[in-house]
């Protein structure tokens, strides 16, 4: 069975070859039509991002875990700091307990650089990375926590919280609506965008010194006839399956939640 995302995915596809008349972000869109495509998602939002228009939504606010979609705005609160992104750092996971039993080929007190610690949550949702990368934020792991919900506020993403940096927890909760806002903002972001879509990549750690291969989480940007800009999926039981992406479809440029 195709994986729910990749179903919404052909239908989101869809959708945009036909004509919708747009409507305002801000504003509650009507209900989907019989004529609309269905799609699997419980909850979706396709974007216009050159007019800021919606195409497409589907429950747009309701209000659902978000897996590790969480880990673009773990990101994008590292880089609101202007932290070197060469300076080595450990991995540290001592103060995100729901990285308890949860496997990672990372070793716990290896060290990685900021950057890379950065693709590796980004590119293959690598949990002792995004967790290590709020251990290391001036002011410690609460600091880093307080920055992402002061972060989501500033953008108007009202239904959202941060409780950890992973989305390990079900406690970590936004909207299709939100998480487009995020989208939006993280135009601002090319480093994200670049490091969510590299197809690959062997990270090289020191202390003790090894080695390992990181793969793309999203299968999509393997393929020529996809413009991907950004890209993040994510997954939990209580989540399901989490996708977003800026991408461009039909020669338009949209975000998709």
């Amino acid at each position: 069975m195709m994986p729910k995302f990749r179903v919404s995915l052909l239908s989101l596809t869809l959708l945009l070859a036909v004509p919708f008349a747009p409507q305002a972000l801000a504003k509650t869109p009507t209900a989907v039509t019989a004529s609309q495509p269905e799609i699997a998602s419980g909850s979706a939002m396709i974007v216009d991002l050159a007019t800021k228009k919606i195409i497409y939504a589907s429950q747009p606010d309701l209000v659902r875990p978000m897996a590790s979609i969480t880990k673009v705005m773990t990101a994008m609160v590292v880089l609101d700091a202007h932290l070197p992104l060469d300076e080595m750092l450990t991995v540290d996971i001592s103060h995100t307990p729901e990285m308890k039993g949860i496997y990672s080929r990372v070793r716990l007190n290896s060290q990685i650089s900021r950057r890379d610690m950065l693709l590796l949550a980004l590119m293959s949702s690598e949990n002792r990375a995004a967790a290590s990368l709020a251990h290391h934020y001036p002011g410690g792991y609460d600091a880093f926590i307080r920055a992402m919900n002061a972060k989501a506020q500033a953008l108007g993403m009202t239904h959202t919280r941060y409780v950890e940096p992973t989305g390990l927890s079900v406690h970590n909760v936004s909207t299709a609506r939100d998480l487009t806002k995020l989208l939006i903002a993280s135009e601002q972001y090319p480093l994200i965008g670049q490091l969510s879509t590299t197809k690959e990549e062997t990270a090289t750690f020191a202390h003790p010194a090894y080695s390992l291969p990181f793969r793309n989480t999203n299968h999509l940007v393997y393929r020529d006839n996809w413009n991907i800009q950004l890209t993040k999926t994510g997954f939990t039981n209580a989540a399901g399956h989490c996708l977003i992406m800026r991408t461009v479809i039909n020669q338009r440029p949209v975000a998709l939640v």
